[in-house]
């Protein structure tokens, strides 16, 4: 009999079982607590001035990041070509940019960017856009009376929070040139809570509703154009997609794009297509090409617009590209064009276009023809239209007209009376074009 001798060495594996247990305990309680000390000196270095930092507990060195965004904002912007607007370029910078030598070499890669703007109450969609595009992204967001403050601090909580924005996304902040930017040193108690890069777009979501689209106030335009010209200038790249921020490209479009410029090189006067679609808002965004078409089929996506302008958007000729015959399937990852088309009164596709592409007419503001004057511009200067064959853009909901702001048809009206004076100012522009809008 052996007992006691094996009672010994229970005790002994039983005792060391307890000590590491204890010490695991020990191990996790020492982390939570370092990670509650980090998670407070981030929160202020948020909000709080460098001279009530070092009277606290840690001892860092300034956040460079804070340091640039206020030095950005002390030079006070450039006004915009009106006069009417304020513009600060660069006011957050990624990684990426950062990091990103001049592309003035023969011999480089080609460069692909996303391009996109947004009022404040819309940039809790970039948490999306960003599940799906993870590349460099350049944002330009419009921001009025105090939601100036607000914005300024946002982007800065998701530049500090978040590290998807630090690594690919460029802010810049557009506001009306009697208002001046600054960083909200004393807004401490307004964003307590903000632990990490989702508390930030839960606040961005509950500010969702502040306004509706391109109502944000009687005497206040939404200026498109301008900030799709801010946010395009801020990239460095040879191609560029410019889209609305509450839109997603199909899964993989950059690395796609690449491939398909290695195979085959761009006309200096083509742009290249990328069919826009819209999807009930309960559905779940298509990634690929066969995922759309299944819900195309049942009525679950339709063309952008369909019902709002079924004409802007038609000349894309969206039963060809949804009949298509890919030699590798639906879902080929061999992206090709599908049809070259010219333009066509009122057309206004998305497309991606090179550095030589003209920047959009900053004159149009609020609703109507900011885009189709840009599309025309491109006809009258030559270029040609070619149709991806499966990439494609997907907004979340059904654009219904009920669900547009009041002065909706009076803003298309003003519109179209500068679109008229554009179309006149092109024969200038091109006076040896033989195309006309």
């Amino acid at each position: 009999m052996h007992f006691p001798k094996k009672c010994s060495v229970f005790k002994v594996v039983l005792s060391a079982l307890l000590l590491v247990a204890l010490l695991q305990l020990m191990y996790l309680s020492l982390l939570s607590k370092l990670h509650g000390k980090q998670q407070r000196y981030k929160y202020s270095e948020l909000f709080e001035t460098n001279s009530q930092l070092k009277r606290g507990i840690f001892q860092h060195q300034k956040n460079t990041r804070k340091e640039r965004l206020k030095y950005s904002l002390s030079s006070g912007g450039i006004f915009d070509q009106s006069g009417q607007y304020r513009v600060y370029k660069n006011i957050i910078k990624s990684a990426f940019t950062a990091n990103h030598e001049p592309r003035d070499s023969s011999d480089r890669t080609q460069q692909f960017a996303l391009a996109t703007h947004t009022s404040i109450n819309n940039l809790h969609h970039l948490n999306e856009l960003l599940g799906r595009w993870r590349n460099a992204l350049s944002v330009a967001i419009f921001a009025h009376a105090q939601d100036v403050k607000f914005s300024t601090a946002l982007i800065f909580a998701l530049s500090e929070f978040c590290p998807q924005v630090q690594a690919l996304v460029d802010f810049h902040l557009i506001c009306h040139s009697g208002e001046i930017a600054s960083f909200p040193e004393q807004d401490r108690e307004q964003f307590a809570g903000l632990q990490d890069c989702q508390d930030v777009f839960r606040k961005l979501e509950k500010h969702r509703d502040a306004f509706q689209n391109y109502a944000m106030g009687r005497n206040v335009s939404y200026p498109n154009n301008l900030l799709r010209n801010v946010a395009r200038a801020g990239l460095d790249a040879d191609y560029t997609l410019v889209i609305d921020i509450d839109m997603l490209p199909s899964q993989n479009l950059h690395d796609e794009f690449l491939n398909f410029l290695k195979r085959r090189a761009p006309r200096p006067d083509e742009v290249f297509v990328v069919p826009a679609f819209e999807i009930r808002h309960t559905r779940k965004i298509p990634a690929t090409k066969t995922e759309l078409l299944q819900l195309y089929q049942v009525g679950e996506v339709r063309p952008f617009y369909e019902e709002l302008c079924h004409k802007c958007q038609a000349p894309s000729n969206y039963s060809s590209w949804v009949n298509l015959h890919s030699p590798g399937g639906a879902d080929s990852t061999e992206l090709r064009v599908a049809y070259t088309l010219s333009w066509v009164d009122p057309w206004e596709p998305f497309y991606i276009g090179g550095r030589a592409v003209p920047l959009y007419d900053e004159r149009f503001r609020q609703y109507g023809f900011n885009r189709i004057s840009q599309a025309c511009e491109l006809h009258v200067a030559g270029y040609s239209f070619s149709v991806l064959s499966s990439a494609f853009l997907v907004h979340r909901g059904f654009k219904v007209s009920r669900e547009f702001h009041a002065r909706k048809d009076e803003e298309n009206r003003l519109n179209r009376v500068l679109f008229r004076q554009f179309k006149e100012g092109l024969k200038l522009k091109y006076q040896d074009s033989t195309r006309r809008c």
